[in-house]
């Protein structure tokens, strides 16, 4: 009954998603499953994340995007003729177009005491729900592009989909009883072909009921929890005080069904409490566990960082015990936590190489979980496994080099309160006001305390709330003492406004160059050192030390890089970062295609490192499914990017150490590329604005820059950074002792080279 979509089996075969293979996947480790098998993984409406919820198109992306074995998950409404839909929510009005095509139809009626009042299925005969209802997405956060594109779908339909197994959730049973629509009639009178595997409800009296009467002995009926102060209303009991007598429910059901709090619960700041009991003893008693409410673009726990497969995690693959199941949204994500990254965490990380995997490249060290630029953020990166960490390099007026993102220090520490006195205004770093690091001595900002960047704080995802203000900052010597002591791949160093700088009297091309060679990495052989700038001269002025690579940075928005723009990069840099948006067209947050970029630049011999990556969903076009692990993926596999910048480098670490990040595997599941255009060729005509013209092609005006001004002056070091800041012998300014004849003769050999 439910409408039909065109092109919908082309796009289907164009979808990232389940991988068919010849070979059954390979006997992994026992799980802590009740049955020992892997966690069933349940469609909530199909996939609601993208679709509109329970449509044809959500159920039919759930089976090809998803486990082999998915479950299909229906909310089960009638009509006043006795068809069952397939509908979660009581109401219409807020998830179809009802209310706009039956404007006079709304009705108030009795649920549990309360007045609901909207438009009801029962209100309607299916003919006139399937010939003029469509469905919409009911969740901001979700495409809207797909609105009335899809009739509403009968419990007929999802069988017609032949889906390896049928959850049928009875959510409102004592309602339509009320109005003489039975839902223990309507199932067992459905065909013998209608094979259910789950049948739930939250009413005891329903589930008794049935039980027994099933000719499918297969059928599990499972028991489903509420909010723990709302009443059951057979027992009048609260499900809260039923969730003290599990052992009663294994009377009647196979199993529960419950909010995921039920089993994490969440503490008042959004931090993750102490596990309850509540897998273990249902186990202990035969009782299968199954646990809703995931979604990849809600608020998370802090604990996972916005990465929602963290979550998946929890509660599949902690030491203690694994829940039979997870009734999801966004089935993909849930069938790679299963099948790619549960059992991985113990193993290896895979050299990085193009035949293997690219770069972990941290942005401000781990920035997503600490403040970034802080000895807390490198020290949780190398933790997170990350190749190669990286040190922005700032300026104190009086010669310090420190690791900090922005010379403009206002956001990323605390010196809007302490120096506010100091706020200026300098053009050629920025057009707004800032307190910046050359208008401080490193005494005054060794007193600063960092601060937590948080991207997307307005719309509610701070980043680790607890670490806010953690950490110390870092001189150069110190960051490179901590990654000599570390097992990591390399080092990125980055040099912004050498140019400003060297007109203020600071030379911190001279102050990196000696910082370097006195931690002995111009003769290190273990450890990568890359150099990066947007400033040619500036690499340029690096040439001398012949292990170092250079890394152009671009941050503009190209779409490919002309033969010339190439030919000069590759005079003084044989790497280029690019940022995200230089790698695909977007329109209205579906990709349309690939760039050039990658490929004009990789034809070339040049490394190419991508970013930055972010896990929260708000930074993820829809094509990503809202998965940072799926742009990971993307950008390793389809992109071919040769380094991953990322603030979260344990998510990338986490997809790697999987065996789906090896693709010559033939596994029955892995993790595939997003396709470009696969899903905005679904959108209907005039639901998209027209897509924007593509961005230019990267010219050698874009890439060459005159040369270093000379340093008017040079500044010698403060005294010694207090204790607090300054715990390690090499933490003193990189000028201090005999850095004057030191920059004096660099600064000779560096213009020298720019001749």
């Amino acid at each position: 009954m439910g409408a039909s979509y065109p092109r919908m089996f082309l796009v289907l075969l164009l979808l990232h998603g389940a991988s068919a293979a010849l070979n059954p996947p390979t006997a992994g480790p026992k799980w802590q499953t009740l049955s020992g098998r892997p966690p069933q993984v349940v469609a909530r409406g199909g996939f609601s994340g993208l679709f509109p919820d329970s449509s044809q198109m959500a159920y039919q992306l759930a089976l090809s995007t998803s486990l082999p074995d998915v479950v299909l998950l229906c909310d089960l409404q009638f009509s006043s003729d006795r068809i069952g839909f397939c509908k979660t929510g009581l109401t219409l009005d807020n998830s179809t177009t009802v209310a706009e095509i039956f404007p006079k139809m709304d009705r108030t009626y009795k649920l549990q005491g309360e007045d609901v009042h909207g438009w009801f299925s029962l209100d309607f005969t299916a003919e006139q729900l399937v010939q003029n209802v469509t469905l919409i997405q009911n969740i901001f956060s979700r495409p809207s592009t797909f609105d009335a594109s899809f009739g509403m779908y009968t419990l007929d339909d999802v069988v017609e989909l032949h889906p390896p197994q049928i959850w049928l959730n009875v959510e409102y049973n004592s309602f339509f009883m009320e109005h003489k629509l039975s839902s223990e009639d309507y199932i067992l009178e459905l065909p013998k072909d209608f094979s259910l595997t789950y049948i739930s409800s939250p009413e005891i009296g329903f589930l008794k009921s049935l039980s027994g009467k099933l000719r499918n002995a297969k059928t599990k009926l499972i028991f489903r929890f509420l909010n723990e102060d709302v009443e059951e209303p057979s027992t009048k009991k609260t499900y809260g005080e039923l969730l003290k007598d599990l052992k009663s429910i294994k009377e009647f059901a196979a199993g529960v069904l419950v909010p995921k709090t039920y089993i994490w619960p969440l503490k008042k700041d959004q931090y993750l409490a102490p596990s309850t009991s509540l897998v273990k003893d249902a186990h202990a008693l035969g009782l299968e566990v199954y646990a809703s409410g995931f979604a990849n673009d809600i608020i998370l726990s802090y604990n996972y960082s916005y990465d929602p497969t963290a979550e998946y995690l929890q509660f599949i693959d902690n030491p203690d015990f694994s829940v039979d199941g997870v009734i999801t949204d966004f089935p993909p994500t849930a069938s790679g936590a299963v099948a790619c990254l549960a059992h991985s965490k113990g193993n290896p990380l895979p050299p990085p190489g193009k035949d293997t995997r690219p770069l972990i490249i941290t942005h401000n060290g781990a920035s997503g979980m600490f403040a970034g630029s802080t000895d807390l953020a490198y020290q949780q990166a190398i933790k997170d496994a990350a190749d190669v960490i990286d040190c922005t390099v700032q300026m104190s007026k009086d010669g310090t080099a420190f690791c900090m993102q922005s010379a403009d220090m206002s956001s990323s520490t605390t010196a809007s309160t302490a120096f506010a006195s100091k706020a200026s205004t300098v053009h050629e770093i920025q057009n707004k006001s800032g307190i910046f690091s050359f208008d401080l001595s490193w005494s005054e900002i060794a007193t600063l305390k960092p601060d937590l960047i948080s991207p997307f704080a307005q719309a509610g995802m701070k980043r680790n709330p607890q670490a806010k203000n953690a950490g110390k900052l870092m001189t150069v010597p110190q960051f490179l003492d901590l990654a000599k002591a570390s097992n990591i791949t390399g080092i990125l160093i980055e040099i912004e406004h050498a140019s400003y700088l060297a007109k203020r009297g600071i030379g911190v091309v001279e102050a990196v160059s000696s910082a370097l060679t006195k931690a002995g990495y111009d003769k290190e052989t273990k450890q990568q050192v890359f150099i990066q700038s947007d400033d040619s001269s500036v690499l340029a002025a690096f040439k001398k030390f012949t292990t170092f690579r250079r890394v152009l940075n671009i941050e503009a928005k190209i779409s490919g890089a002309s033969k010339p723009s190439v030919d000069d990069i590759k005079k003084f840099a044989d790497t280029v970062r690019i940022n995200r948006n230089s790698v695909a067209q977007v329109t209205g947050y579906f990709m349309t295609h690939f760039t050039d970029t990658v490929s004009s630049l990789q034809d070339a011999n040049l490394t190419v490192f991508l970013g930055v990556l972010k896990n929260e969903f708000m930074n993820l076009g829809f094509d990503f499914f809202a998965d940072p692990t799926i742009e990971i993926v993307t950008y390793s596999w389809a992109v071919l990017a040769d380094g991953l910048v990322t603030d979260y480098p344990a998510t990338a670490a986490s997809y790697f150490r999987s065996p789906c990040s090896d693709m010559n595997l033939n596994l029955s599941y892995s993790i595939l590329p997003a396709q470009p255009g696969a899903l905005v060729n679904l959108a209907a005509p005039g639901t998209l604005a027209p897509a924007g013209a593509p961005a230019p092609l990267l010219q050698p005006s874009d890439v060459v820059d005159p040369p270093l001004p000379p340093v008017k002056a040079v500044i010698t070091a403060d005294a010694p950074a207090p204790e607090a800041a300054d715990n390690t012998s090499s933490a003193s300014s990189s000028n201090a002792g005999n850095g004057l004849l030191w920059a004096a003769i660099v600064a000779l050999l560096s213009l020298s080279f720019l001749r």
